[in-house]
């Protein structure tokens, strides 16, 4: 597994992420990106197809959570699409978590990589404690969760930065962290409470970065996701020509 930068596509229509993503179309290595609810509800699964067309992987971001049967049937739609990684809630247990594992593998044994949301970064322990009633400390729930979706036999799980060390510590190495709240040291934190920088992401031992309106709201967003690029990953993980972005 390569360890990489997903742009977090968050737009309303099919036109304003394709007019956005025609920035990078001189670009040797195509972006991998996040198509979330507000896109996918707008546009559908076609925008996912016309996307993987063009060569982009995709990381399909529904968070479903819903009755296992539900979430199986569901996951079994989103299979036919091709999409490179998709995730559901881990709050829906584990038994909800296998379903979809079995709804998403297909007739030949192929399948998306799979993983959990655990708590999102917008979440602080505050809200945890006052509005979700869980008194364990962030971090632990978080942890516990990953262990969750590991024995459910998935892949691995949505978290902040600050927390992959208790996942990679609860369940090894091998299993995937995919970090958002990610924020360069000069720009705002937005609604994101649990924040890193990509440097401090890359240092903390995520496997992938989602970064979203720090590149889609840049003035440039090439240089921008080439910044991201420069402080998260390796030479030997992103080999790119400096002039692929002027």
């Amino acid at each position: 597994m390569k360890r990489d930068v997903i742009i977090a596509c968050d737009f309303g229509s099919a036109e304003e992420c394709l007019n956005f993503l025609d920035k990078f179309s001189h670009l040797e290595r195509k972006p991998f990106l996040k198509i979330g609810m507000e896109l996918f509800y707008s546009a559908g699964p076609e925008i996912v197809k016309k996307l993987k067309e063009k060569g982009f992987k995709i990381f399909l971001d529904l968070k479903l959570h819903d009755i296992p049967n539900t979430v199986k049937k569901a996951m079994k739609v989103l299979s036919n699409l091709d999409v490179d990684m998709v995730n559901v809630h881990a709050a829906g247990t584990k038994e909800m978590m296998s379903a979809a594992l079995e709804g998403l593998t297909r007739a030949d044994g192929t399948r998306p990589l799979l993983i959990a949301v655990t708590q999102l970064t917008s979440t602080s322990q505050q809200a945890m404690t006052e509005q979700l009633l869980i008194d364990n400390p962030i971090d632990a729930t978080i942890a516990h969760y990953a262990h969750n979706a590991m024995e459910a036999g998935l892949d691995g799980v949505v978290c902040s930065p600050l927390e992959v060390g208790k996942v990679k510590e609860s369940c090894g190495p091998d299993f995937i962290t995919v970090t958002p709240g990610i924020r360069f040291a000069d720009s705002a934190k937005d609604d994101q409470v649990r924040i890193t920088t990509p440097a401090l992401a890359r240092e903390l031992g995520s496997d992938f970065i989602v970064v979203g309106r720090p590149i889609t709201a840049a003035v440039d967003p090439v240089a921008a996701y080439q910044r991201c690029v420069e402080e998260f990953l390796t030479e030997e993980e992103f080999i790119y020509n400096p002039s692929n972005f002027i």
